[in-house]
């Protein structure tokens, strides 16, 4: 790997916890930190400029839908994804192995994109429906979800893509399995991805950059919500010369066996390297996982909660606490209250905006409500990270937990 790609610096640890600077080609991220969700090379409603004004440090964007539309061959000649989206910070793209996931044992059996990740803690699940995708040791076949035009993924296929949409920090082809799946299967899939890590491992350093600086590898874990595949399966993410590492995959059917995972993995990894949480951005999990060592999360959280009417907060208007931490703006009780959508929230939209207004506009069916929203979620989640670090520094991290769970 190239040294100059990526620098990981551990400035304090806290326990498990660590304070951190992950220096990329396109500047620096102070850790622990919240990657925004930008799938498709854009943050749902949002210009990049204002993005960045909302506080967010690092981007994600998705291989699978950029290779679909507009094509990696697009981007590239545009000079990667920066110049493509006027983003000029660091950027994330993953290796397209989720899509792989969605498109198949999600829509199979009936959870991922199409019902909960922890399906333990959500409703009935969706019916199971037909995989658009067979997987084989060589790669994947899929239907694309655009038009049904078949197409093959496999790791060098995912390298190369990720090197013409040359993002800081990409990740190895890997397959994701569901909660479903059973410990044979799932060792199945483990260490056909841990075959495939090798192999984007030898892709990535027999191709070059080609936008004139490095990019960084991640490797990925996997093996479910099982304790000795999970072990086994970051040994040996651990033990290749990755980057950073990336904790993916099925998390189990509940956050307390996601916490498990995490408990079962990241004492197996390396302690200099950056470790990434994948899919993952609630309050209460992401305190968890920084306590127990993760340093970046991504999710889409807050954009696709803001397009719903749902403004994160930390509690409610009396200081109780929610645990969900969203209050719904569609709701009539917010007809007539002219408050901002959290207090204290230095957002553009709180500054400047009352919930009547973001009701009234949700009422309307006017864009600008979700626009209005995903700035604050943004900026929740980039306070929330700040307030994170800051605790980690002045070594009060376990009384900011305590007081954003606190049930009183």
């Amino acid at each position: 790997m190239d040294p100059d790609a990526l620098t990981f610096t551990l400035h304090e640890r806290r326990g498990a916890a660590r304070l951190g600077t992950l220096q990329t080609s396109h500047g620096a991220v102070r850790t622990p930190a919240f990657v925004v969700v930008g799938t498709q090379a854009a943050v749902k409603g949002v210009a990049p400029d204002t993005v960045a004004a909302a506080g967010t440090q690092l981007l994600f964007a998705n291989t699978y839908h950029l290779y679909l539309r507009p094509g990696a061959a697009i981007v590239e000649r545009h000079g990667g994804l920066h110049r493509f989206m006027n983003w000029h910070g660091p950027i994330l793209t993953d290796s397209g192995g989720f899509q792989v996931f969605s498109l198949g044992a999600s829509i199979e059996h009936g959870v991922g994109k199409v019902a909960s990740i922890f399906p333990g803690e959500a409703p009935p699940r969706l019916p199971g429906g037909n995989s658009m995708v067979r997987i084989g040791e060589e790669g994947v076949r899929f239907k694309s979800h655009i038009d049904g035009s078949l197409h093959s993924f496999s790791p060098e296929v995912s390298i190369d893509v990720q090197r013409a949409l040359g993002a800081d920090m990409v990740l190895a082809f890997d397959e994701c399995t569901s909660p479903l799946h059973d410990e044979d299967y799932t060792r199945f899939s483990m260490e056909r991805t841990h075959r495939w890590a090798e192999r984007s491992l030898r892709a990535f350093e027999r191709s070059a950059p080609r936008h004139g600086y490095p990019q960084a590898l991640f490797g990925v874990v996997q093996g479910g919500a099982f304790r000795d595949l999970r072990r086994e399966s970051a040994a040996t993410i651990a033990a290749m010369p990755f980057d950073g590492i990336a904790i993916g995959g099925n998390l189990g059917s509940t956050l307390q066996d996601m916490y498990a995972v995490l408990d079962w993995t990241i004492p197996e990894l390396p302690d200099a390297k950056p470790r990434h949480l994948l899919g993952i951005g609630d309050v209460p999990s992401i305190l968890e996982a920084v306590e127990r060592g993760v340093d970046t999360f991504d999710c889409v959280a807050p954009t696709r909660n803001a397009r719903n009417g749902a403004a994160f907060v930390r509690r409610g208007d009396d200081g109780e606490r929610i645990a969900s931490f969203r209050l719904n703006l569609r709701n009539a009780r917010f007809a007539e209250d002219l408050r901002p959508l959290e207090a204290g929230c230095d957002c553009a939209t709180c500054r400047s905006y009352t919930r009547s207004y973001v009701r009234h506009l949700f009422k309307a069916n006017e864009r600008l409500a979700q626009q209005l929203v995903t700035v604050h979620n943004l900026r929740f989640m980039a306070r929330l990270m700040e307030d994170i670090r800051t605790s980690l520094a002045e070594d009060r991290f376990a009384a900011l937990k305590a007081a954003l769970l606190a049930e009183d």
